[in-house]
């Protein structure tokens, strides 16, 4: 077999391995909190205003900022945009 398909049979291998609670040399990335109330106020938005710019619900929104959820995937990227350039993402969305 070729070497890509070792190196992933054996990251499978290992994730396997460390979803049992076994202790496995891989190295394990936890993303940073993100604080979704803070990014908001720093942009001077209502919940509303911020839901509807970035098209989230406003349940969502209220969720992520009590803490009860946390955003994943591409609304935590887009978070972590707006939190660094928010004048570009609203540019960008026409808002």
């Amino acid at each position: 077999m070729s070497n890509a398909f070792d190196s992933i049979k054996t990251g499978l291998t290992q994730a396997i391995a460390h979803a049992g609670g076994e202790e496995v040399k891989a190295r394990i990335h936890y993303p940073k909190a993100i604080d979704v109330k803070a990014i908001r106020a720093q942009v001077g938005m209502t919940q509303t205003e911020f839901a509807s710019s970035f098209g989230i619900s406003v349940g969502t929104l209220r969720h992520w900022e009590r803490g009860d959820r946390e955003p994943h995937g591409p609304a935590r990227v887009l978070l972590h945009v707006v939190s660094k350039q928010p004048k570009a993402v609203l540019s960008a969305l026409g808002a």
